[in-house]
């Protein structure tokens, strides 16, 4: 995933929300991020909290949840999206579906969090260099995994 060139992210199609308890530097640990979108104007909303914001998950659990974890004293920055949708939904093809959209539109993901969150990677430099994991969900072992993707930096 190394050197990756993204221009897919319109910065004036992202809308970034703190909530209470972070702010654009602190914390690490815990820090959590809920990236939602809207299909009808490709417009993305970041918000960055000490939980995710459930509150703002539509019924198509088409969202990527992101957050830090400190793992034997090293921090990574580990994704979660849900590739079977909506609860109670059972397709395979819709899975499958699913699945090749979110690998598809995981850079921009990616990319919208180190760009919403700038003020952060700036602060904390070193934090570029660490590992993104994504943990893809699903119920069908094929398409249950975890995924790395690379380093903030590559999202630049």
């Amino acid at each position: 995933m190394g050197g990756i060139i993204l221009e897919r992210l319109d910065p004036n199609k992202l809308s970034v929300e703190f909530r209470d308890g972070v702010t654009k530097t602190e914390p690490i640990e815990g820090r959590r991020y809920t990236l939602t979108h809207s299909d009808i104007t490709a417009e993305l909303f970041l918000t960055v909290g000490l939980r995710f914001a459930y509150d703002k998950i539509g019924s198509m659990r088409d969202e990527v949840l992101a957050e830090w974890k400190l793992i034997n004293n090293s921090c990574i920055l580990y994704a979660y999206v849900y590739v079977d949708g909506q609860r109670g939904v059972v397709n395979p093809n819709l899975s499958a579906i699913r699945n090749s959209i979110f690998v598809r539109e995981l850079p921009l993901a990616l990319e919208a969090i180190r760009y919403g969150d700038n003020v952060f990677f700036k602060t904390h430099p070193k934090l570029n260099k660490v590992p993104i994991y994504v943990y893809f969900a699903s119920m069908y072992p094929y398409l249950n995994r975890v995924e790395y993707w690379g380093t903030p930096s590559d999202y630049k």
